[in-house]
């Protein structure tokens, strides 16, 4: 899953992509903004990502869909 968070005063996002739930990303996003409290995500290549949870903007939850290739027939 994809995680696109946009940060107030920095002109660009922040993306992180993780094996994560996005029922438990959801929760720990809204428990961030909410307690004004650091937001910690973990990425699929084992990195932490720690964000300020009032300096949030938004947040983005995609999930990546192979592309296709080749024709219809």
């Amino acid at each position: 899953m994809e995680i696109r968070l946009g940060i107030q005063h920095s002109p660009r996002e922040i993306v992180v992509e993780t094996e994560d739930s996005a029922e438990s990303i959801t929760a720990s996003i809204a428990d961030a903004v909410g307690q004004k409290s650091t937001l910690q995500l973990t990425d699929s290549k084992g990195r932490i990502v720690v964000v300020p949870g009032d300096k949030i903007a938004y947040a983005e939850l995609s999930t990546e869909e192979p592309r296709r290739v080749g024709f219809l027939g």
